[in-house]
């Protein structure tokens, strides 16, 4: 009897301390087991957080859905610039051609079951950039934002707009802002040629990132001061894990991006030399394009690419 009692309250005992853990991360910790296997409970569970950031990386942003929430911010009427890559399977296949423009066209040209696809006017590129640039407009402004959908449309489609929303007023009436771009199949980079053809003094892109087992929604800022075709990883800053209530919040974010867009503008440049410290401590500076974020803001090019 007294050792039932005993493992009653050792099990107990452990369950405070797991739960205590919890409340810190979205992490899978002291997950409990059913004999030498995990409970039911966990393997559906995991199997749930497997499907979800599959149907992340594989559902279609709705474009022209997308476009009006943009339009309503007053920033004026969005393009659409696809990558070269002709398809999820094969921008998944293919990172180098969600790098490169395919193709332009009005935002609302896009028909309503035309998520992540061309309308009728579509100007595709057969010789390069230029082509596929032709529909961007030069603005000459001082910042720029390219709303793409990465490896997760569905973060950019929850957390886009008010994302976009928080950088326009953190931003004030400081800086002028070029009309906005949505991009599709697109990698981190496709924002070079875009901000070059917007001819802005930075460009903002705003990306899905890559799903994990515990965030599947999770947005991206990376920041470029004067881009073009070319530029390195190093040459760019991010703010990761956007997605509240759980990972940074508009606000927070919109702060961060915002103070190393003030950086980027006083120093001359964006990257490993430009620090943030609006939190009152500096983020350390990376460029590795496969590793995977992890806290609340960092500088590198980790999960949108």
């Amino acid at each position: 009897m007294s050792t039932g009692i005993t493992r009653r309250t050792e099990d107990a005992a452990a369950r405070a301390f797991w739960d205590g853990l919890r409340r810190s991360t979205q992490a899978r910790i002291g997950l409990g087991r059913t004999g030498d296997t995990l409970s039911i409970a966990e393997v559906l569970e995991f199997r749930a957080a497997h499907a979800a950031a599959r149907d992340a990386v594989h559902s279609p942003l709705h474009v022209a859905g997308l476009a009006a929430e943009v339009a309503a911010l007053g920033l004026g009427e969005a393009v659409h610039v696809r990558s070269l890559a002709r398809d999820r399977s094969e921008y998944l296949r293919r990172p180098d051609l969600g790098r490169l423009p395919g193709s332009a066209v009005a935002a609302r040209e896009e028909g309503i079951g035309a998520a992540n696809s061309a309308g009728g006017h579509t100007i595709w590129s057969g010789a390069g950039a230029r082509g596929a640039m032709s529909a961007v407009p030069h603005s000459g402004a001082d910042v720029g934002f390219v709303l793409a959908d990465g490896l997760s449309p569905r973060a950019l489609a929850d957390h886009g707009v008010p994302m976009l929303a928080a950088l326009i007023e953190a931003l004030g009436d400081r800086y002028t802002v070029a009309p906005p771009v949505i991009a599709t199949q697109a990698r981190v980079a496709l924002g070079d040629h875009i901000g070059a053809a917007l001819g802005v003094g930075m460009v903002l892109v705003l990306i899905g990132e890559r799903p994990g087992l515990s965030v599947a929604d999770s947005l991206g800022i990376y920041l470029t001061h004067r881009p073009r075709p070319g530029r390195a990883d190093s040459e760019r800053n991010c703010v990761s894990n956007i997605h509240p209530p759980e990972g940074l919040s508009y606000a927070r974010a919109a702060r961060v991006a915002t103070g190393l867009v003030d950086g980027a503008r006083r120093l001359g440049r964006s990257g490993v030399d430009l620090k943030d410290t609006s939190g009152g401590k500096t983020l350390v500076s990376e460029a590795s394009p496969e590793a995977p974020g992890l806290g609340h803001a960092l500088v590198s090019d980790a999960k949108g690419d």
